[in-house]
């Protein structure tokens, strides 16, 4: 398959009162033309960091992207360009759709000259043809009475319109690749499985490649080709979404599996993951998941694991998979969550 964007070493720190919070350490995927990548994990583990980074959106302020950092996009390196090459970038090649539409949207702007502003920038179109091609756009994503609609304002359409509209802006100079950063958490599951329908649909329409940062996995069984597990700043394990879900390799991914809750699910029953996620202030030696990890080894507390090769798609980094490891089978909440996720797949990831 064809890369489109490549992220390599990529390490960031903030400067805090408390000290050098190390957000980001050493984080390597790939995103190929046309798939959608989905990136997922506890709050803290680094997912919107990450693709914030990508689209350079970082503070200045207390941020700090380290000198081996690479993001590979169109023969570019984006650590290296300036604020003014970026802003040729943002939203013409690389957009982004946020969790929140109302801090996306302007309120006190209406919503047709928010979707013809990246058209006039980027676009060199008239005022006529932003116009046309924002109505175009909002009948695409789906809004009704678009003539009228377009000269509203935010306030003026419900949580569920809002997002599409902001789909719209993000859509308008047909971008290569899209970062969706969690765009259904704030709604509900009816309008979340719309929503992403619609996404899945405009995917094909325009030949885009996603990113998609959510920590909902049954949204994950839905949309998503291939998955990143990101925990403690790093990604601990990559595959396609079959391979994740049916044949996963990190003790992490096994309790988020374990972890989802469904309609059929007991109060009893309900799993959750002991301890808390790493403090960034003071990174653990060895693997940050080993204290909460009730399959550590000694290694884990001293050693750093490596990616082991599970196939040509699929990689984790977790000494289980090392030669002389003992064999561990997944926990039994993980066998009973597979089948949810079939029913998940075939209900638009509603789980």
């Amino acid at each position: 398959m064809e890369s489109i964007l490549t992220v390599k070493d990529l390490a960031i720190s903030f400067n805090t009162y408390a000290g050098e919070v190390k957000a980001i350490r050493g984080v390597n995927f790939e995103l190929y033309k046309g798939e959608t990548l989905a990136i997922v994990g506890e709050s803290g583990s680094g997912k919107s960091v990450t693709t914030k980074s990508i689209m350079r959106l970082l503070p200045k302020s207390n941020s700090e992207m380290k000198p081996e950092s690479q993001i590979l996009f169109d023969g570019k390196d984006l650590t290296k360009q300036t604020d003014k090459q970026m802003e040729k970038i943002r939203g013409k090649d690389i957009s982004m759709i946020f969790q929140d539409p109302m801090t996306s949207l302007n309120p006190t702007m209406k919503i047709g000259k928010q979707i013809a502003e990246p058209l006039l920038k980027h676009q060199n179109l008239s005022k006529a043809q932003a116009k046309a091609r924002a109505l175009e756009l909002l009948k695409l994503v789906g809004i009704p009475n678009p003539e009228v609609r377009i000269n509203q304002y935010p306030h003026q359409f419900s949580g569920g319109q809002r997002q599409r509209i902001v789909i719209a802006v993000a859509l308008a100079c047909n971008p290569k690749v899209l970062i969706a950063d969690e765009p259904t958490t704030a709604l509900d599951v009816t309008i979340q499985a719309q929503i992403l329908d619609l996404m899945k649909d405009l995917q094909k329409k325009i030949d885009t490649s996603i990113i998609f940062i959510t920590h909902d996995l049954g949204v994950v069984a839905s949309v998503a080709d291939r998955v990143a597990v990101m925990y403690g700043g790093r990604i601990v394990e990559v595959g396609t979404v079959d391979e994740i879900f049916y044949n996963p390799k990190h003790p992490y991914t096994w309790g988020l599996i374990s972890s989802m809750p469904s309609l059929e699910t007991d109060v009893d029953e309900l799993f959750v993951i002991p301890g808390s996620p790493p403090d960034l202030l003071n990174p653990p030696k060895g693997d940050a998941f080993a204290a909460r990890n009730r399959f550590a080894m000694a290694i884990d507390f001293e050693e750093e694991p490596p990616m082991f090769k599970v196939s040509e798609t699929h990689y984790a980094a977790t000494w289980l998979l090392h030669p002389d490891a003992p064999y561990v089978e997944p926990p039994e909440a993980v066998k009973k969550n597979q089948e949810k996720f079939n029913n998940a797949q075939s209900k638009g990831g509603v789980y």
